[in-house]
């Protein structure tokens, strides 16, 4: 049963029954075909020998039957009134067809008058065969295949010249019931369950593995979990099972990390404090200030990895948060301490509506600008990142502005310097940790801040950007509000 589920042993059972129902189905549809058109060569061959037996009075074909019509019959049969004719379907749709007689002149090439009487359609005659050297005989035949062809049980009321009136039943050449059975109907049924089998194995196979792309690539904006599970083909299992290893592998190795630095930054506090201490007691103000500062460089230093360690480490649980709220909370912080930063919020979103069925013209209508942006995030992670850039424009530029744009999808925190001279191409190289620009030697840093920032707008499914401001430079951190 295990084989049976993988796609290369599923797959190929799969293509084998869907050839053999179409091997099934093409040799229904085939012989149906053939017994049809046997069928129809019946009739018209029957057709024939019956225009002849009217003509020289012999016995019908076998499988029909001639009678001539009562006298009352007669006369309604001369006026055309085949429908109040006795013992004739109900309810009665006649169609009229006549044969021309040949140019022999002969009895056998007299008229023959005849009336179709059918009680549920009217026959196409354009379908019956003509020919400018076409016998009479031939003609009634192609007649009686196309009473052959449909299923209708029809009575002939026919007259050959003067002859009287009448009835031919051909119960045996074009009645329902003389008609083979047609499997083509089933044989397409057959041709469909094949075509659906291929289809429903390449769609719902599809389908999984594309769910399981789609939740790789969510992991880390909504949170997934330690380990994956799904049904499908054995192929996709294995693949899923290789994945939860390696994901196994990776977290361990960064809660390895994680520890490594987190014993290094505690068992560095000890020393770090005694080489303060110490550093207090230097005579010299200018060696003790550099001393100072490389203690602090140090320590902040393994701060800041572990900082970016924590956020590979994806520990924080995404929920549901006020964007706006998060971002005037960081900005208010920054405001409390007197620092230049300023939360500006985006310009009214314009939302066209839907066409009326009295105008023609589509109305339009704005969101208040205090509509709070609700996003599903990190709030730690991202008021951290939010920092980050803060801090940016404060040591490189004279002041920071804030401002949040959002649509229906995405929601875009830009953070605007005023005054710094770095590129957006050069800023978007320090990306990558530990680099740092070469005009930063006199500022404080360690080279983490915009990597952290990028590790959370992918935690969130977005990205981090920069572009030329009005008076600076301008970070815009992406991310998804779903």
């Amino acid at each position: 049963m295990r084989d049976l589920q993988s796609l290369r042993v599923g797959g190929v059972l799969a293509v084998f029954t869907a050839f053999l129902l179409g091997l099934v189905a093409a040799g229904m549809w085939v012989q149906s075909n053939a017994r049809w058109a046997a069928h129809l060569n019946d009739a018209r061959f029957a057709g024939a020998v019956l225009y002849d037996s009217l003509a020289s009075g012999r016995a019908p074909p076998s499988g029909m039957s001639v009678s001539t019509l009562a006298p009352r019959d007669q006369q309604q049969a001369e006026r055309g009134r085949f429908e109040a004719i006795a013992d004739v379907p109900r309810p009665p749709i006649v169609t009229n067809f006549s044969i021309r007689p040949s140019l022999s002149g002969d009895r056998s090439s007299a008229p023959l008058v005849l009336a179709a009487i059918s009680p549920d359609l009217r026959y196409p005659l354009a379908s019956v065969s003509s020919r400018p050297d076409q016998t009479p005989a031939e003609t009634m035949g192609s007649f009686a295949q196309l009473l052959a062809t449909y299923c209708s049980n029809p009575v002939l009321i026919a007259k050959l010249g003067e002859a009287p009136w009448v009835r031919i039943t051909g119960a045996g050449i074009w009645d329902c019931a003389a008609g083979p059975s047609d499997f083509r109907l089933l044989a397409g049924v057959l041709a469909l369950l094949a075509i659906g089998m291929l289809f429903t194995l390449v769609l719902n196979t599809s389908a999984r593995f594309a769910d399981f792309a789609q939740m790789l690539r969510d992991r880390k904006r909504i949170g997934g979990p330690d380990v994956y599970e799904t049904g499908g083909v054995q192929e996709l299992r294995d693949i899923v099972s290789a994945v939860n290893t390696y994901l196994a592998i990776e977290r361990d190795m960064l809660a390895e990390r994680a520890a490594v630095l987190s014993g290094v930054s505690h068992d560095l506090g000890t020393p770090a404090t005694r080489l303060k201490l110490r550093t207090a007691l230097i005579q010299d103000n200018e060696l003790r200030a550099k001393l100072e500062s490389d203690i602090d460089s140090m320590t902040g230093i393994i701060e800041s990895v572990l900082t970016y360690t924590r956020a590979e480490l994806d520990a924080e649980a995404p929920r549901k948060i006020s964007l706006t709220s998060l971002i005037e909370s960081v900005v208010a912080d920054y405001q409390d301490t007197g620092r230049p930063v300023e939360f500006q919020i985006g310009e009214k979103l314009s939302v066209r509506g839907g066409q009326s069925l009295f105008m023609s013209r589509r109305g339009s209508g704005t969101l208040p600008q205090d509509d709070k942006v609700i996003v599903f995030a990190r709030p730690v992670a991202l008021g951290r990142a939010l920092s980050n850039l803060i801090e940016n424009a404060l040591k490189y530029g004279r002041r920071a502005k804030v401002s949040l744009e959002r649509d229906a999808d995405t929601a875009i925190i830009t953070v605007e310097d005023e005054g710094t001279n770095v590129s957006a191409e050069k800023i978007a190289t320090l990306v990558a940790p530990f680099k740092r620009g070469d005009n930063t030697q006199m500022i404080k840093g360690h080279g983490l801040g915009l990597t952290i920032v990028s590790t959370v707008a992918n935690l969130h499914g977005g990205s981090l950007t920069f572009e030329p401001g009005a008076k600076g430079l301008l970070a815009r951190l992406t991310i998804l509000r779903q």
